[in-house]
């Protein structure tokens, strides 16, 4: 066996949406700061399309590298690695993050509650373990502020015609889409044509209705959406499904979803601090959010949302690289990422 390098990833998903974490074999990229960090790794995109491409990974599989930080009150730091881009903040991949760090002992578990800090390129996010017998039973986040950028804008989708949109910020910009106005019931059976029709949202979203964070402009641009059924209220369960670029199913209930949504319920006077809902997957797994705070973004009214749910480990893996494989950063065939804007 020969290889020019192993790098050590812990296999873990929440709520079915894989969130794998590197652990050992990657030097940390540079930077002061962890958001400095990701455009690094992103510069050169190397490691991502060595883990997240095919014959390695897939378009289901997100990857999370464990980095250092600057930051005193923060136990460590992490970049997210998706199909498609680098978000700045994913709920999901921090529960698996957090859920790894702790039962691997990166850092110490303390039951029945174990308190910390991590460091996301988004700004830090505090994390509440529950924790019994090793086990890191559930983690509740609490995500950066979150806002409503545009509600009921209108959206003009190839093939659909003009639908009605929020866009609003959760960590990642999202478009949020009626499910009842685009005739879905968020059934598994649906999820092709759901991918099908997200993706379009997405692209029309990023081209008509331009969004920049107010204290960060290089996060920008529409890059996920939210089909959502009509909200059923408070403490009450509200179906989902985010479609991710190139046009995949998220299989979780979606952190940053759960918070984009909240954000967009609270600037239309529907939730207020202390109010939680849930939101369930296509898979029907969910994520539970409630709205801690208000705050504010550069004068934007904001919320400080904070999301619960829960992360499994499935494995240790060891990626090598052959000296002769011929595909030694993978491949993209649309047959299983599809999109019109795949990039090499």
């Amino acid at each position: 066996m020969r290889t020019e390098r192993v790098i050590t990833v812990v296999g873990c998903h929440a709520g079915g949406e894989v969130g794998n974490v590197v652990v050992g074999g990657v030097l940390p990229p540079p930077g002061e700061t962890v958001f400095e960090r990701m455009l690094a790794l992103e510069a050169d995109d190397s490691l991502r399309r060595l883990l997240l491409r095919e014959p390695r990974g897939s378009v289901a599989t997100h990857a999370n590298l464990i980095v250092p930080t600057a930051r005193p009150d923060c136990a460590a730091g992490y970049v997210i690695m998706e199909p498609t881009e680098y978000p700045a903040m994913s709920g999901s991949n921090t529960i698996c993050v957090a859920t790894v760090l702790l039962e691997t002992g990166m850092v110490e578990m303390r039951e029945p509650e174990t308190l910390l800090r991590l460091e996301a390129p988004a700004g830090v996010v505090e994390v509440r373990a529950t924790c019994k017998d090793g086990k890191c039973e559930s983690v509740e986040l609490t995500n950066v502020p979150c806002f409503a950028a545009q509600l009921g804008a209108s959206l003009d989708v190839e093939g659909i015609g003009t639908i009605t949109v929020d866009v609003a910020f959760g960590g990642m910009w999202y478009a949020i889409a009626d499910a009842r106005e685009l005739g879905f019931e968020l059934d598994p059976s649906e999820a092709r044509e759901l991918c099908d029709v997200g993706e379009l949202i997405r692209l029309a979203a990023r081209a008509q209705l331009p969004c920049v964070h107010p204290e960060n402009d290089q996060i920008a641009g529409v890059s996920i959406v939210q089909i959502a059924e009509p909200w059923q209220g408070v403490d009450t369960v509200s179906k989902n499904a985010v479609v991710i670029a190139p046009g995949r199913l998220d299989r979780s209930a979606t952190g940053t979803g759960l918070s984009a949504r909240m954000a967009a319920l609270h600037a239309r006077g529907e939730m207020r601090v202390g109010d939680a809902m849930t939101h369930a997957s296509v898979l029907g797994t969910t994520f539970d959010g409630r709205i801690l705070s208000e705050t504010t973004v550069a004068d934007v009214p904001a919320i400080v949302p904070a999301i619960r749910g829960s992360a499994w480990i499935t494995g240790v893996t060891q990626v090598m690289v052959d000296p002769t494989d011929p595909f030694p950063e993978g491949y993209l065939l649309s047959d299983t990422w599809p999109g019109r804007d795949i990039q090499d």
